[in-house]
């Protein structure tokens, strides 16, 4: 039986005077891939940033990779988790290329200073920024890149530290047509690799999940409406519960689409 990867029991994060997520109980074992949808406002955001150790939970526990947050070092747990979010890319330096935005990955850090990197480190990064589609990037300034070349730059950065855990938050988000399906084509294949780490995928629309991703979580209001496998939580009547508006939900060729009636 596959081992959990990340538990959270009763988990709620309040900020402000607002309650963000409220008692989030959700396992994610090894050998799945997570896809969380919800509409703006939901706590998706917020879920993945417990996730990634970034953020504590106010209530609940949470347990990440074997470490329960509050009784661990976060410093040494967030290298075993990679993600790729519009967060981590506001942080970027200015002029920093995308070779080294790949290799700091590594360290954890944001921007080249004095460390060392060898041949393999090296190797590792351009076989990745190669897999997905951007081995020509290389000498590049990140700041420089289209939308579409930056998520997947991003994305090999959250692969450069061979994680345990993957976390994407909104990969497709702000891609035109044609950049989203080739994003959406290249997790597929990711996602289907026996040997690539746990995922978990943050998405607004079930079109932009691929076909290899086994279970979903639907949040609303910072509530689980529905998890499980994801053939069992697509339906109409659990994403019409989650977006507040009927819907029709069909399956096409793997993909996924939801219409209003």
């Amino acid at each position: 039986m596959a081992g959990e990867v990340l538990g959270l029991r009763g988990v709620g994060v309040r900020r402000g005077g607002a309650d963000l997520l409220r008692e989030v109980t959700w396992t994610v074992n090894e050998d799945e891939r997570w896809v969380i949808v919800g509409p703006n406002g939901a706590g998706k955001t917020t879920l993945l940033q417990v996730a990634a150790a970034m953020m504590h939970p106010t209530v609940g526990e949470a347990r990440i990779l074997g470490e329960e947050l509050g009784r661990t070092d976060v410093f040494e747990l967030r290298p075993r988790i990679g993600i790729a979010s519009a967060a981590v890319a506001e942080k970027v330096p200015a002029g920093e290329t995308v070779i080294d935005l790949v290799l700091t990955a590594s360290y954890a850090i944001l921007g080249r200073w004095r460390e060392e990197y060898d041949s393999t480190d090296l190797g590792r990064a351009a076989e990745l920024l190669e897999a997905l589609g951007c081995g020509h990037l290389i000498r590049r300034r990140f700041d420089t890149l289209s939308e579409g070349e930056r998520k997947r730059v991003q994305i090999a950065r959250a692969l450069m530290p061979d994680p345990e855990l993957l976390l994407l938050d909104e990969p497709a988000a702000g891609l035109d047509l044609g950049g989203r399906e080739d994003l959406v084509a290249r997790l597929g294949r990711l996602a289907g690799d026996p040997f690539a780490p746990t995922m978990v995928l943050v998405t607004h629309h079930v079109e932009e999940v691929p076909d290899a991703f086994t279970h979903a979580l639907l949040l609303r209001g910072g509530r689980v409406v529905a998890q499980g496998k994801v053939d069992e939580v697509f339906t109409a009547e659990h994403l019409s519960d989650c977006f507040g508006l009927p819907l029709t939900v069909e399956r096409q060729s793997g993909r996924w689409y939801a219409r209003a009636v």
